[in-house]
């Protein structure tokens, strides 16, 4: 639902030429007079509205979409009465959430879980939700809808009419009669009557009605029947704006996202390499001095990782669950806090201050992935042409969030520690796909138990199994012998000795399960093979192994994890050749999965050897302590 504010910006961005303007010049206007005017009688109060024209409205309608494979509808309702106040509702069968803003407070309500959230006070300039000037602080260059502002400035300070009436012509407009609907590609504008717009864009339906008298303002912080709970306004507006500006950049990226520059770039303990368009990272040193390259090389992609996470995903979460999403994360952080090695709390505060951002921040983002879901396998001996370990490890979470665009594979090299190959995500120092220098290589699938946060974080044990285990009975032990968090299913291999294992861990139990095993949820055993899965893609998995076992070789293992074996919902799929210190990585764009994405060859050892060549420079931890008291 949040979506809606995108869309109404990339809706306005349109109706100004995005993409779609030609010369006007070579092309006569198609629409008579009579045409203009009724549709402009349509477009006038809709546009002048978004564009903030106005300094009192109402707009009223819906948007009909599809949502998870049905047709749903969104009513919308949004007033503005002044340059500081404003009310939004959006209601859906399932969700409903309505925002007041008035000058001295804010209030986010979910009314279907009964709950509204109230922030006082002021609000940093740069992030307030005021309607005055709002599309500039909505703007992104990293968003198509950016690259229209000089056309939404005319629109909104210049003749209205007469920048419409330039427009029109450029945009190709032509009269469908059997639609009866004025038409551009594939979009659509009908106007049923004065005042009213509906645009359809292939399954998406807007429909529109402006007034101009909003009504009458109903207080902010009256809610009857509804549980208030007190919140920082500024948090509270921040996770609004930012959310809905960095989903801007997700739904319409502009190409500084789908062609970012390749630019390698070093630091002190860090380089940065473009590898066939993937980032590869490389980190070596202290905790302190791999947190601050880490937040030197990736400033941009880290603060993009966290915005996903903390204001996109974080704002559809509240609607969703009723709950503030920050709070959940800080309070999962207080009670997996424990079971972290300090070296990694230096390293997470080191990246902080180098972002320039409060602690906090960062160690929210990183046990997110205590909600990631997967699949992956391990085959080996019998199984392959060569008898080689070949692990795959296929990541489906949350393409839709925009995390392709911190997507890096990071090669760390942590002071006493084993170097790793992580396939991960700025801003995040944690695991969920791994090899180390010792051929040791680990995936995992996420579970249920959302909430079982006594214990270490996956992503923390992950990230320990690559820096500390030389065996695959270390990594066995090293899970048998620590607390664990809700319920996580992984594949270890150990490419030295051809060994794998399945493993299914809770809080309470932990299962291992070995290749050739059967398994009530797995099926019957396949020789020389670990399979983890659930549902069709299990069946799909393991009909591949079956059709090709003795078979397969880099390629087939590849192909094990195209899709239905990958979800839409594909992030990043990665394939191990432990033995080879050698792993093939994909990471999703923004319009195909990761499993129709090529994959590119990184050889770790290749990879340390640059590393090994870095210029080192000393951070102290009182260094570290004074760029924190400056912020």
């Amino acid at each position: 639902m949040m979506s809606f504010c995108v869309r109404a910006l990339l809706f306005v961005s349109l109706l100004s030429g995005s993409g779609r303007l030609a010369a006007a010049a070579d092309n006569k206007p198609t629409l008579d007079t009579i045409q203009t005017e009724k549709l402009l009688s349509g477009l006038r109060p809709i546009v002048s509205s978004l564009v903030g024209r106005e300094k009192q409205f109402r707009l009223t309608g819906t948007v009909e979409l599809p949502i998870d494979g049905k047709n749903q509808t969104i009513e919308i309702n949004m007033a503005r009465y002044d340059d500081e106040s404003f009310d939004l509702a959006l209601t859906h069968a399932d969700y409903a959430v309505e925002i007041r803003r008035r000058a001295d407070l804010t209030s986010l309500a979910v009314p279907r879980h009964g709950r509204v959230f109230v922030g006082r006070g002021n609000v940093a300039k740069e992030d307030r939700l005021s309607p005055k000037d709002i599309l500039q602080r909505l703007s992104s260059p990293g968003s198509r809808v950016s690259a229209q502002t000089t056309i939404l400035n005319v629109l909104a300070l210049g003749d209205l009419d007469a920048t419409l009436k330039s427009l029109l012509p450029a945009l190709k407009l032509t009269f469908n009669v059997e639609e009866k609907a004025w038409q551009v590609d594939n979009l659509f504008l009908k106007v049923p009557s004065a005042n009213q717009l509906v645009v359809q864009v292939d399954q998406i339906t807007v429909s529109l009605n402006a007034e101009s008298d909003p009504g009458v303002a109903t207080a902010a912080d009256m809610w009857s029947g509804l549980e208030v709970n007190e919140i920082s306004r500024d948090e509270l507006e921040r996770t609004l704006l930012r959310g809905v500006r960095r989903a801007s950049e997700i739904l319409a990226p502009s190409t500084m996202l789908t062609q970012p520059l390749q630019e390698p770039r070093s630091v002190p303990n860090g380089k940065l390499l473009w590898l066939k368009g993937q980032r590869v990272a490389l980190l070596r040193g202290t905790p302190q001095e791999i947190g601050t390259a880490h937040g030197q090389l990736l400033p941009n992609e880290s603060i993009r990782c966290i915005e996903s996470v903390l204001y996109s995903f974080g704002t559809a979460n509240v609607i969703r669950t009723g709950r503030w999403f920050r709070h959940d994360l800080e309070e999962a952080y207080a009670r997996l806090a424990p079971h972290i090695p300090e070296r990694h709390k230096e390293e997470t505060r080191a990246l902080a201050v180098a972002l320039n951002l409060d602690t906090q921040t960062v160690e929210a983002l990183n046990v997110f992935p205590e909600l990631f879901h997967c699949s992956g396998f391990a085959v080996f001996g019998s199984a392959t042409i060569d008898g080689k370990m070949y692990h795959g490890r296929v990541l489906d979470y949350m393409t839709t969030i925009g995390l392709q665009d911190a997507a890096t594979t990071f090669i760390v090299e942590a002071k006493d520690q084993i170097p790793f190959a992580n396939v991960g995500y700025a801003g995040f120092i944690g695991s969920v796909s791994g090899m180390n220098a010792k051929a040791i290589s680990l995936g995992e699938m996420g579970g249920r138990g959302e909430g079982q946060w006594d214990g270490a974080p996956m992503a923390t044990l992950m990230r320990r199994a690559m820096e500390e285990c030389t065996t695959l009975d270390e990594v066995k032990s090293l899970w048998t012998n620590s607390p664990r968090t809700c319920e996580y299913y992984y594949v270890f291999a150990d490419g030295k000795s051809n060994q794998a294992v399945g493993v299914a861990a809770t809080p309470e139990s932990i299962e291992f399960i070995s290749p050739g095993q059967g398994h009530e949820r797995l099926g019957e055993g396949i020789k020389d093979t670990v399979v983890l899965s659930a549902g069709s893609r299990l069946e799909e998995l393991r009909r591949r192994v079956i059709e090709k076992h003795g078979k397969l070789d880099a390629d087939l293992g590849m192909w094990l994890m195209s899709r239905p074996v990958a979800m839409q919902s594909n992030l990043h799929n990665v394939l191990f050749v432990p033995a080879d210190g050698v792993l093939y990585v994909a990471n999703a764009s923004h319009s195909k999965p990761a499993a129709e994405m090529p994959y590119v060859r990184i050889d770790m050892h290749e990879m340390l050897q640059e590393l090994s060549q870095l210029p080192s420079s000393s951070i102290t931890a009182n260094e570290l302590q004074q760029g924190t008291d400056r912020r």
